[in-house]
């Protein structure tokens, strides 16, 4: 098999998945909470010609033992950064954030936990506080019927006002937790995320304190994604595919001049 073809089709299809990622990383410029992700690459087995050949080091002559050649490129990985987005201000009561490291605990319909960086929140079914898609926070803050003001404090206290009583009511505390790798957590879509073993497991940590952020009431954090940024490695992938795409082509070439030698 003459390898030119096959290495030139793995740069082609890490390429073609490099410009994906990128498409989708733009395609969420706006979306809140959203962070992007980056696609690793790793080059694939090297191997010895020479021993591919079945020569011995006395016939191997160019094809040296010494002379390695990989097989092409594959994906290492495709994570998420968490650089932090920018943090506007809406003085929405039910827009709620971390600002800084950390993640709010929220449980999935099977009782597992998962994790998000906040957004907009809402009261489900059960008048429990959740997120807009109705995954209510791990411990569970039941918010009372007659409510008239949410207050959440930077250290994640929530406090509600409501009819006929001078004082607020205590309802629960919002702990926050962290990851040694975070770019290793699995993204299940809605800006929600479950750990992994690359990630590792959750470190409950109190909000403000152990190097985790605060709890930001009527703030949004916007997407990490820099379009300027993204162009360029959408030019750069571009021209990387096109350049294996040439190498499958030009290989293609040669097998034809071979197929055509004539005794």
């Amino acid at each position: 098999m003459f390898d030119a073809l096959y290495i030139g089709a793995t740069g082609m299809q890490a390429q073609q998945l490099n410009v994906e990622t990128i498409a989708n990383n733009l395609a969420n410029v706006n979306t809140v909470g959203y962070k992007r992700a980056r696609v690793s690459f790793s080059d694939l087995m090297a191997r010895d010609p020479a021993r591919t050949a079945g020569m011995g080091d006395a016939e191997a002559g160019v094809l040296q033992p010494a002379l390695r050649l990989g097989s092409g490129v594959g994906i290492a990985s495709v994570s998420k950064l968490f650089d932090l987005g920018d943090v506007k201000k809406t003085d929405a009561p039910f827009d709620i954030t971390v600002q800084g490291e950390g993640f709010f605990e929220v449980l999935m319909p099977d009782g597992s936990s998962a994790y998000t960086r906040g957004g907009t929140w809402k009261v489900n079914k059960d008048g429990q506080l959740a997120t807009l898609a109705g995954l209510p926070l791990k411990g569970g803050i039941q918010v009372p019927e007659d409510i008239q003001a949410l207050v959440v404090q930077p250290d994640g206290r929530v406090q509600a006002k409501v009819a006929n009583q001078s004082n607020a009511l205590d309802l629960g505390k919002i702990e926050l937790v962290r990851f040694t790798s975070p770019q290793g957590l699995l993204a299940q879509g809605d800006s929600v995320y479950r750990s992994s073993s690359a990630s590792g497991e959750a470190l409950p940590v109190r909000a403000g304190e152990d190097g985790a952020g605060q709890v930001a009431q009527g703030y949004l954090e916007g997407s990490n994604v820099k379009m300027v940024d993204e162009m360029v490695n959408l030019m750069v992938a571009q021209r990387t595919y096109e350049a294996n795409a040439k190498i499958v082509q030009a290989a293609d070439e040669i097998l034809g001049l071979v197929n055509g030698l004539r005794r």
